[in-house]
């Protein structure tokens, strides 16, 4: 468990008692008769005693692991499978089932005889003979976000055509991403194969943001049409096949911008597919399964290494093992490793994410109104850095070193587990009091941290679903942001502003690091109620080598869409984006 320099019976514990008896693998009388044999051991001496009770914990956990809780398998799901292409022809001419029209409340404005004063919008209204007009005055369509009606016209080579509020103001990556979102909405609810999509008003758009608007209008499309229904047993296929964007250019630069927004949409689906993975079904050994699939899928770019618990134990991670202990689903230390094609490069990065595939919160159980059910997507800080590592491998963007290290375990409650006023060491020799097993993600981070130190990079960003108070500070939608980098903050920011997620950075107060002082260890892992998510990040801080820019993401909150009742893929789009721009491209 922890490496207390003092207590070997931190690592040598007797055996847990057995939580249940229906495991065909592992029957109680086998588990008496071992526990009979180990016990009958004493006379042979204390090193031999120990190690048999280190074997019989072992036994017992590998037989209780291997026991598939529920019998529930995922079904293999294809991503969506659309066919993109821009097209620079008269919107009249497009043919298909719904012609989607992105309209803003300034787009809306009429003359004083009720005509629109957009040029799109009249002339799609004279195709109509004027029913456009009269139609979106009787819903009450103007323009204002979350707005969409689809009226269906005879007679024209498109079938329906939606209106799709933008709102007003400056125009924005995430308000684009919402009209792609809206495009996939209006084509599932009329079954549309085919959609073209535009916007009323682009000709002010320069050149480069024609590109950034194409590229959120696909990505919020892909999005809005994938569904996850792995564990549905029935489930429908999206309709939709192709998506033609008008007005906004051709060409090679928006062809591979759509080739770019493939790739990091399907890197954005797979951290949505782990996060909604049950806890059952996504252990710490699959998460690994999964980075060595990833690695191996882009093998020319990408390696993946996978520590176990005895790798771990060598490395010292007293501070991670400790939150690992009290599972029967082992630990796993996952590190992938970027490197560009031709293997020169300039800048090296590490993107570290927090991966508890289950947080029960040990000996301080989570109890009524703390969301334990929810508790599969502690693991989204990890969902982020693989997602992002499948998008890179894709990409392959040159001149930039990445390494993607994530301390997969599970928090959970055994007679081996931690409990509260123990003490652990980490990685970097500094000693932890637990004065709070719920506050475990901090422990299995503060081991990543030092190893990805060790990588030699210059830049670490982490991202953790670490704090309550965060969600409380900022809401369900924006992650905090802690560094004591000036640049750092602002990568993350230029990264953000072409991503659409949002991030809000507070202050690195460190006075409040008094609270965190403990009278028998280096610190303790949790302060008081005030300032936690400020606290939490002064703890992790102690971890990271000076000489190392760093930078903390809390995404407790936009982690998990509660209206939608699942994962959200956050952080992807915009780490692709900060690896992009540290990259030689």
């Amino acid at each position: 468990m922890a490496f207390t320099k003092t207590a070997t019976w931190a690592i040598f514990r007797p055996p847990f008692v057995l939580r249940s008896p229906s495991f065909s693998h592992f029957s109680l009388s086998s588990y008496f008769s071992l526990s009979s044999s180990i016990y009958s051991s004493r006379s042979v001496g204390p090193l031999y005693y120990r190690s048999r009770l280190l074997l019989s914990r072992k036994v017992q956990m590998s037989a209780m692991a291997n026991v598939n809780l529920g019998l529930t398998k995922p079904a293999t799901v294809s991503l969506p499978e659309i066919d993109l292409s821009v097209k620079d022809i008269d919107f009249a001419e497009w043919k298909g089932d719904v012609l989607a029209v992105g309209v803003s409340e300034k787009d809306m404005a009429r003359d004083e005889k009720g005509a629109f004063e957009n040029l799109v919008l009249q002339k799609l209204d004279g195709l109509l003979s004027g029913l456009l007009a009269e139609a979106s005055k009787e819903e009450d369509f103007t323009g204002k976000p979350g707005q969409s009606t689809v009226l269906r016209f005879p007679g024209l080579g498109f079938r329906r055509v939606g209106l799709i509020g933008l709102g007003q103001g400056s125009l924005t990556t995430a308000t684009f991403k919402g009209f792609g979102e809206a495009v996939a909405s209006s084509a599932k609810a009329a079954q549309a194969a085919n959609v073209g999509v535009l916007l009323a008003s682009s000709d002010c758009l320069s050149s480069e943001a024609k590109l950034n608007t194409a590229s959120a209008i696909v990505s919020g499309t892909i999005l809005g049409i994938y569904e996850d229904n792995r564990f549905k047993s029935e489930s429908k296929k999206p309709v939709l096949k192709s998506l033609d964007i008008i007005g906004l250019g051709t060409g090679p630069d928006i062809e591979k911008k759509l080739k770019y927004t493939e790739e990091f949409c399907s890197g954005v689906i797979l951290a949505r597919e782990l996060v909604n993975a049950p806890a059952n079904v996504l252990t710490p050994g699959a998460l690994a399964e999964e980075a060595q699939k990833i690695a191996s899928t882009y093998s020319d770019v990408l390696t993946a290494t996978i520590l176990n618990e005895d790798q771990c134990r060598e490395l010292k991670m007293g501070s991670y093992l400790g939150v690992a202990a009290a599972s029967a689903n082992p630990p796993h230390f996952i590190h992938i490793c970027y490197k560009p094609p031709g293997g020169n490069a300039k800048t090296k990065l590490a993107i570290v994410g927090k991966g508890l595939t289950f947080d029960s919160g040990g000996y301080n159980l989570k109890t009524g109104g703390s969301s334990i059910e929810l508790m599969k997507f502690d693991m989204g800080g990890s969902a982020a850095a693989l997602g992002a590592a499948k998008a890179i491998g894709q990409i392959k963007p040159p001149g930039v070193e990445v390494h993607f290290i994530v301390a997969a375990c599970e928090n959970m409650i055994s007679g081996t587990g931690m409990r509260p006023g123990d003490i652990v060491t980490a990685s970097n020799g500094k000693t932890i009091e637990v004065n709070n097993t719920d506050a475990e993600g901090r422990l299995t981070l503060a081991d990543a941290l030092v190893y990805a130190c060790n990588q030699g990079v210059e830049k670490i960003v982490d991202l953790a679903t670490l704090t309550g108070a965060c969600v409380v500070a900022l809401g369900g939608s924006i992650a905090g942001v802690f560094t004591p980098s000036d640049d750092l903050a602002n990568e993350i920011y230029l990264a953000s502003e072409i991503s659409g997620e949002k991030f809000w950075r507070l202050p690195l107060e460190e006075s409040y690091w008094e609270s965190m002082k403990s009278g028998v260890a280096d610190m303790v892992n949790t302060g008081g109620r005030q300032g936690g998510s400020i606290t939490a990040a002064l703890f992790l801080k102690q971890f990271v080598d000076e000489k190392v820019q760093w930078l903390h993401i809390d995404m407790a909150g936009p982690v998990w869409n509660e209206k939608k009742k699942g994962g959200t893929g956050f952080g992807v789009s915009t780490l692709v984006e900060w690896v992009l721009k540290n990259s030689s491209s």
